[in-house]
């Protein structure tokens, strides 16, 4: 025996309009607060709407107009910050009580009737849900952009000094009266290629990877980054704080390289000596080649002092003259340095044996006087090194920190700067 299609008509409009504004608010708007708030007062005309763009679609109608009302509805709830997986939870959830209404338990179809009415409904929900996600998506890309310019501008104005609460308010933006101060170096991955998409490319979505995870966690960071790196202000945060720590550990992660930087806090109006000193410190561990991390000022004050101007840093760098001619003891010496002494891995970087290490140091201490197993020797050497680092760059008539990385970064070359895109990849 065949089963005949249940040729009884469709439930009225009005009436099925009214059962499901009823649903909605016992049950969707009050789990969710933010999205019966938002839209508590479209209820009734947003369901009307979409009941009339399902029953244009069926009888065949141009329902053209009614869409557009539908993505200027939508694009107001991007503006309204209401979260899109919200919006799609109350969709579908109002979509499966239409259809209840619908497809009554005593309804009786045949196989083909009711592929067709499966059909015709996920026809209807593709056409309203790809409507109502790329009008979100579009006005939220621009609301993006919007806070991201602004905010981009308030940084600048924070490291040029020239702040004002005007331009915070602007934001959203609440200026704080203490920030940490980090200058961070990003490297290139020479591993980072793909011959199919082109560097530029590649690099911008590493930024955008970082910019993700830094919001994740400090989300209330400034930040003036380029693909190389550059400034991040956190306010409120303290040297002492180990979340930082764990923030350039995320950084690192989100990036797929090992980052640098170092962190100086400062009052809001010695934010741009502040950065210039950050930067300083950070030119001064690219130079000596120390691993990345995070450092404070406080693990880089030797290095920092000994680098200022003077006959002082002059007579330091002296002290290595003898290796002039042994670029191997110098190299060894630079990396043990950097290494904290750790002669082993000193040794595998180096591919040589740890005994050529020791080896090398008695020719160090052979040529120079100056004994890297005795505390003052050592004492001695590191100052020594840190010094002719910045003796050898004065010497070659530039800048300490000239045509560093720390430079660029610092600098941060505006026209390079992008903040993370939500376009097409």
């Amino acid at each position: 025996m065949s089963i005949e299609l249940d040729r009884s008509p469709l439930p009225d409009p009005a009436s099925l309009a009214g059962q499901l504004v009823s649903h909605f608010i016992d049950n969707i708007a009050t789990r969710d607060t933010q999205l019966g708030d938002a839209i508590h007062g479209d209820i009734a005309t947003v369901t009307k709407k979409c009941l009339e763009i399902g029953d244009g679609v069926i009888a065949g109608r141009n329902v053209s107009d009614q869409l557009d009302w539908f993505s200027a509805a939508a694009a107001g709830w991007a503006r309204e910050a209401v979260p899109i997986d919200t919006i799609l939870d109350a969709f579908y959830e109002s979509l499966r009580v239409s259809v209840d209404r619908i497809c009554t338990s005593d309804a009786a179809y045949d196989r083909d009737a009711l592929i067709d009415r499966l059909r015709t409904t996920m026809a209807i929900s593709n056409l309203m849900s790809t409507t109502m996600i790329n009008a979100y998506l579009r006005e939220y890309r621009g609301v993006v952009s919007e806070h991201l310019t602004a905010t981009r501008a308030l940084t600048a104005a924070l490291l040029a000094g020239r702040a004002t609460t005007s331009m915070a308010r602007d934001c959203g933006v609440s200026v704080a009266e203490t920030y940490a101060v980090m200058a961070v170096s990003i490297p290139r991955d020479p591993d980072d290629h793909d011959p199919q998409i082109d560097d530029d490319t590649l690099a911008r979505r590493k930024l955008r990877r970082v910019h993700t995870a830094l919001a994740e966690h400090y989300d209330d960071a400034l930040a003036m980054l380029s693909v190389d790196g550059g400034t991040i202000l956190i306010p409120g945060a303290d040297t002492d704080d180990t979340r930082l720590d764990i923030l350039i550990e995320a950084l690192s992660r989100a990036a797929r390289v090992d980052i640098t930087a170092t962190l100086v806090t400062t009052t809001t109006d010695q934010i741009p000596d502040t950065a210039q000193l950050a930067h300083d410190l950070l030119d001064i561990i690219e130079r000596l080649g120390y691993n990345p991390r995070l450092y404070r000022f406080e693990d880089l004050a030797l290095e920092y002092q000994l680098t200022r101007p003077g006959p002082g840093l002059t007579k330091l760098g002296e002290l290595l003259a003898p290796l002039d001619n042994h670029p191997d003891l110098y190299q060894t010496l630079q990396m043990l340095i950097a290494n904290d002494m750790n002669r082993q891995r000193t040794a595998r970087l180096l591919h040589i044996h740890t005994n050529t290490i020791i080896y090398r140091l008695h020719r160090i201490a052979s040529l120079t006087g100056l004994d890297a197993m005795h505390a003052s020797g050592l004492w001695q050497l590191k100052s020594a090194v840190i010094a002719r680092a910045f003796e050898l760059a004065r010497a070659s008539h530039q800048r300490p920190t000239e045509g560093s990385a720390a430079t660029h970064v610092r600098q941060a070359r505006l026209e390079r700067i992008q903040p993370p895109s939500f376009g097409k990849r």
